[in-house]
């Protein structure tokens, strides 16, 4: 299949599809005219890689997962898949725990607002002085 077609099954644009491929994530043949044709497996494929930008994953990283799904049972590359996901997954740890770092750093702030308000609003009215 041509690439509108496969974007048409996918719901993934031609120019997603052609990072893909400039990312070594997908595959197609040229024909004598340089179009791109796609298998039917490449339906299967673009879903997969939808569904790892979704969880949050670069295209460099899905770049080392995907060959674990191409060639499932060599070990090493296994091994560097696995050492991959951990190695994102200790990304995504630092992310989170810096995340609550600062709604903890903004907590404190919502709290010395809060107190603020609460005494700009006891306190009485200004006065207004006639011209």
């Amino acid at each position: 299949m041509r690439i509108g077609e496969l974007s048409r099954r996918t719901g993934v644009s031609p120019r997603s599809l052609r990072y893909y491929e400039e990312q070594g994530l997908l595959r197609s043949s040229r024909s004598g005219a340089g179009q791109r044709h796609y298998s039917d497996a490449a339906v299967q494929r673009v879903s997969l890689i939808r569904q790892l930008f979704d969880a949050g994953l670069s295209s460099r990283v899905i770049a080392t997962v995907l060959p674990c799904v191409d060639f499932p049972g060599d070990l090493g590359v296994a091994e560097e898949t696995f050492t991959a996901m951990m190695r994102e997954r200790d990304r995504i740890d630092a992310d989170i725990a810096h995340l609550v770092e600062t709604r903890d750093a903004l907590d404190v702030l919502l709290r010395a607002n809060s107190r603020h308000r609460a005494e700009l609003s006891a306190a009485p009215e200004p006065v207004a002085r006639s011209a």
